[in-house]
């Protein structure tokens, strides 16, 4: 896996100060992308036990609430091997700290993925939150939570995969309604 960048303190990809790894790799290539010299999945740097003490070193942080893991697409199924991995080692290490993930997939199709890709079942299984759907420039919004457009979901995975149906963390659309 090789990634783009890590931001630290980072207060506009999850709630609270996370730290952020942005890897290389999507196939979804949306129009409008704020990222698109993520999409190769050969350029940046190589993800490397340096790179991984550094996001370790985020999470050792008191003010660190977690990860978030975004892209290009951690679910790039380059990418879900060693997503795979990093979502183990720090649920294991950082059992309080909660990890966030953006992908281009839809909930609906990563569940169905998932039947077949231990990778994939293992990474859903261990997150908090996904962050899920292709963006789509006309539905774009600058009034929602931590999505770029508005048919992009913010799911609360573990009450999810209990109940068997979408729960959402965050409902941006009762924010587009003015309920919240």
């Amino acid at each position: 896996m090789r990634y783009h960048n890590i931001t630290k303190a980072d207060m506009l990809n999850g709630e609270g100060l996370r730290v952020v790894l942005w890897v290389s790799g999507c196939s979804h290539h949306c129009p409008g992308c704020q990222n698109p010299v993520t999409w190769d999945a050969s350029d940046g740097l190589e993800f490397d036990l340096s790179a991984k003490e550094e996001i370790f070193h985020e999470l050792d942080q008191d003010w660190c609430s977690g990860i978030t893991l975004s892209g290009g697409d951690p679910l790039f199924c380059g990418n879900r091997s060693a997503i795979r991995d990093l979502v183990l080692e720090i649920r294991d290490k950082y059992p309080t700290k909660s990890i966030w993930l953006y992908t281009g997939y839809t909930w609906s199709e990563l569940l169905k993925i998932s039947k077949e890709d231990k990778d994939l079942d293992d990474i859903l299984n261990n997150i908090d939150v996904l962050l899920d759907g292709r963006f789509v420039l006309k539905l774009a919004s600058e009034k929602i939570h931590y999505v770029g457009s508005s048919n992009q979901h913010i799911i609360d995975v573990k009450k999810s995969l209990n109940q068997k149906k979408e729960i959402l963390y965050i409902d941006n659309d009762k924010i587009l309604e003015g309920v919240e």
